[in-house]
């Protein structure tokens, strides 16, 4: 099937029971055996038929072998660290969410877990991380906020080449612009409150094994660590990503549009996305993805407050995250980025100014419209 059937009907769409085109919500925290361990759910963290459905849905969009479905991408990403154990080395980017530099940095540091922060598009500089113990490379492509591209194929035959693991997090492209685990990485895993979800109502993360023996070991992780996601949520996320298609297809053409006008607004220092052809990862970009996102970062000219600009905008949202209908607008400095101390931020180059912009399906005119009131507010300064 194509992705866009794959979304209505991959993975278990329907009801088996009643007939019910839509999967229920099944709110049970247990279940009634009929005889001891011969019954496919039991209890609801270890298995729920609404969570099964979306986890179903997402190793099949991902073209992988099981899917795994937590309350948070946070979730879903410290689940994943859990396969490795205290003096483990793992090579990380120096270009990823907020978020995931705090749990690192303040969380799984303390269990003795070791990380090297690395340019991935570098992969001189990611085989000289490798240590003895180093046991994978972790990486987001497109990065958060700075949009760089990394090789995905160059990095999973290189982690491969020392038995390392690859894992990337695929939030900023979903599986309708690049499928990682095709080109030959491990684990693939979502905050699946963006894109996935799409609709700005709902908390959740995923992740896909591309073997049955990742598959095992995520699978008894979540269940021991019990982070999962609960049925309402899944119904939510399910019934979100029927949609994934016709979403990405208009965030895609209005992102192309919006950067044609920020490329040549004289307000603009700097721009950042995948579709520039001066971008420096524009090839790699072009090769594996399927359209090049609907993020775009930009800088300001100095002496424009960013935060006049996004305080000025009446469509556009000033909000933390991302990958939904309406068009989100952020400072990462400030938001999404600011558990990272600055000498850090500045030294991997998400300068204060820069302002992160997800873009919306609303009417491109609309956006346009509303960008120039922005630039209007900090030109009159």
């Amino acid at each position: 099937m194509k992705f866009e059937t794959q979304l209505i009907h991959g993975g278990i769409s329907e009801d088996a029971t009643a007939g019910a085109t839509s999967v229920p919500i099944y709110m049970a925290s247990t279940f009634r055996q009929t005889k001891i361990g011969q019954n496919q759910y039991e209890y609801s963290r270890t298995g729920n038929p609404t969570r099964a459905a979306v986890e179903a849905l997402i190793a099949t969009l991902e073209h992988g072998n099981a899917g795994f479905a937590f309350a948070s991408g946070s979730a879903a990403i410290n689940t994943v660290f859990s396969l490795f154990s205290a003096g483990d080395h793992i090579i990380v980017g120096n270009d990823v969410y907020g978020g995931t530099f705090r749990l690192i940095d303040a969380v799984l540091k303390h269990f003795g877990m070791t990380f090297t922060a690395v340019d991935t598009r570098d992969l001189a500089a990611v085989e000289a991380a490798i240590t003895p113990t180093t046991k994978a490379i972790y990486l987001e492509t497109p990065t958060n906020p700075l949009l760089h591209i990394t090789d995905i194929a160059a990095i999973a035959k290189l982690a491969q080449a020392h038995d390392l693991l690859s894992i990337i997090d695929n939030t900023f492209a979903s599986p309708y612009v690049q499928k990682p685990l095709d080109l030959g990485v491990d684990i693939v895993l979502h905050s699946a409150s963006k894109y996935l979800g799409g609709h700005s109502d709902v908390i959740g993360g995923l992740v896909v094994t591309k073997t049955p023996a990742l598959g095992e070991k995520i699978g008894y992780l979540q269940n021991a660590i019990g982070s999962i996601l609960a049925p309402q949520e899944s119904w939510l996320l399910q019934r979100g990503m029927k949609t994934l298609a016709l979403r990405m297809q208009a965030h895609l053409n209005n992102a192309a549009k919006i950067f044609t006008y920020l490329k040549s607004h004289p307000a603009v220092a700097k721009i950042y996305y995948p579709g520039d052809p001066d971008n420096p990862d524009f090839s790699i970009a072009k090769q594996q993805m399927n359209g090049f996102g609907a993020m775009i970062s930009f800088e300001l000219q100095p002496g424009m407050d960013p935060q006049t600009f996004v305080e000025h905008l009446q469509v556009i949202t000033l909000a933390e995250s991302l990958g939904a209908l309406e068009s989100l607008i952020e400072i990462p400095a400030l938001m999404t980025h600011g558990a990272i101390p600055r000498t850090i931020r500045l030294q991997n180059g998400i300068k204060d100014e820069l302002i992160r912009l997800s873009v919306g399906v609303e009417d491109s005119d609309d956006l346009l419209a509303d960008l120039e009131r922005g630039f209007a507010s900090i030109q009159a300064d």
